[in-house]
């Protein structure tokens, strides 16, 4: 095991951690409650899709430039820049008097929240041995388990009580916090100084292919956004195969442990994503609960996620890496096929609830052991890299899957319904529209399918996994 110095506080230094990652994890369902709110003051209703978009396209991109930075420059520098940037995004939007800044300054935010996850637990990788950091992970889901839950409920709590822009500075504190405790607890070994040059070419064009794919499956001009993002992926591949030191090296992602690893996390976290963008919208609008009730049923996904991310590195320690990837998968495409069946026969909110336990289950000993498994095939010196690239897979996954199902939705509820009725379906602001008839019948009709999309894409991730090489002996886990 590679770790900080002998003087980091490593419980402090978790703590810190956590701070930053929960920071970033209440950042969605936060400002997705109160997004309402802002629209009333601001204005700009046509805009709204882009507030969360840019947010969540500025963290995408740019998490394998940040997993290079912080091989080269070291975790903690790189780390406290995210979240001071992810600071400065937050007091500007919630400083911001149009629609159009808010927007800008979301993806300031975005591009400090993109250095916090993938450090976070590159991280976890330098200071925990890989039979330990099962257990430590286990925390980091359960801190988004308390965001999901907690987030819509603080949202709700911030705008009826105060002003809606409380719901970015809240964060200041927290953050300040963070950085403190960092500066205080996280001892790392000085990095010699890099003799190779920044690559900037291959980063830039790997952050404008992701972009460009983002936005293709987002249906922004997909004629000409797709071809392009594809054409900047063939020079991205040319670049890192000449660059002397590659943001993302085409030797080492090309390794089958690591390009199973990136496949796998790409199609979960299109699952993930999937559900909980469209299961609270079957909720809510299907079976006609309330906000709350939608919470309730994703809650046990997040309760089984860090349970099970807790087991896992019992697991490692006795059968190795490659049995809890494969049972999470396998368990992750039980509870899916479960909640996209439950689903389609309109089941009540206990039995959704109770599929989603099973497909946190599964998420928490895949997920978890696909990151130590990566990070276990290499050393220091690349261990931010490789776990950036399973976060930007699982990310991109999640974003392309929205954003291509979001479109299927749209396209599926235009067939059944008015265009105005549609976009009144879509709107935070018409939550009564559901109650006219035909359209919870028709919002039924056309949400079926996309759960059984993502049951498809679980699915995948498991013939995926069965290509996954043998990993080394149990006992090489405790290493």
């Amino acid at each position: 095991m590679t770790s900080g110095a002998p003087t980091t506080n490593r419980a402090l230094t978790v703590a810190a951690l956590l701070a930053s990652m929960f920071m970033a994890a209440m950042e969605a369902t936060v400002v997705a409650t109160a997004m309402p709110t802002v629209i009333s003051e601001l204005g700009g209703l046509a805009l709204y899709g882009w507030v969360g978009a840019a947010y969540l396209l500025a963290s995408t991109v740019t998490v394998p430039f940040y997993g290079k930075l912080a091989d080269r420059h070291g975790r903690k520098p790189i780390l406290s820049m995210g979240v001071i940037v992810f600071l400065i995004g937050s007091v500007a939007s919630g400083a911001s008097t149009s629609i159009e800044q808010l927007i800008v300054f979301r993806a300031v935010q975005g591009l400090g929240a993109g250095a916090m996850q993938p450090i976070v637990l590159t991280v976890i990788g330098d200071l925990y041995t890989p039979a330990e950091r099962g257990r430590v992970q286990g925390f980091f889901g359960a801190v988004w388990g308390i965001a999901g839950v907690a987030g819509p409920l603080l949202g709700g709590a911030i705008v009826s009580m105060t002003t809606w822009r409380w719901v970015f500075w809240i964060n200041v504190p927290l953050g300040l916090l963070a950085l403190v405790v960092l500066g205080v607890a996280f001892r790392e070994a000085p990095r010699p100084k890099a003799r190779t040059r920044l690559d900037l070419a291959g980063a830039g064009t790997v952050i404008l292919a992701a972009l460009s794919i983002l936005l293709a499956a987002s249906g922004v001009l997909p004629l000409v956004t797709g071809p392009a993002g594809a054409v900047l992926l063939v020079v991205f591949v040319w670049i890192e195969s000449h660059a002397e030191d590659p943001v993302l090296p085409i030797a080492l992602i090309r390794r089958r442990l690591i390009t199973v690893a990136g496949v796998v996390s790409l199609l979960l976290g299109a699952a993930m994503m999937a559900v909980l963008t469209f299961l609270p919208l079957h909720v809510q609008g299907v079976l006609s609960g309330a906000p709350t009730d939608a919470g309730l049923v994703i809650a046990p996904m997040l309760v089984g996620w860090p349970v099970a991310s807790a087991i896992t590195s019992r697991m490692i320690v006795r059968i190795g890496y490659r049995a809890p990837i494969r049972i999470g998968v396998f368990v992750s495409t039980v509870g899916f096929v479960s909640l996209a069946l439950t689903a389609t026969l309109l089941a009540p909110a206990w039995a959704l609830g109770l599929s989603m336990l099973v497909f946190g289950a599964g998420m928490g000993l895949s997920n978890t052991a696909l990151i130590i498994s990566v990070q276990a095939s290499v050393g220091y010196e690349q261990r931010g890299v490789v776990t950036a690239f399973t976060q930007f897979a699982r990310t991109m996954g999640g974003a392309l899957g929205v954003g291509a199902l979001g479109a299927v939705l749209a396209a599926q509820l235009g067939r059944r319904l008015p265009p105005e009725t549609v976009r009144a379906l879509l709107d935070p602001h018409a939550a009564g529209v559901v109650s006219a008839p035909g359209v919870a019948e028709a919002l039924g009709g056309a949400l079926a399918p996309l759960f059984w999309a993502g049951a498809a894409a679980t699915v995948f991730a498991l013939i995926a996994v069965i290509a996954q090489p043998a990993d080394e002996s149990p006992a090489a886990a405790t290493a």
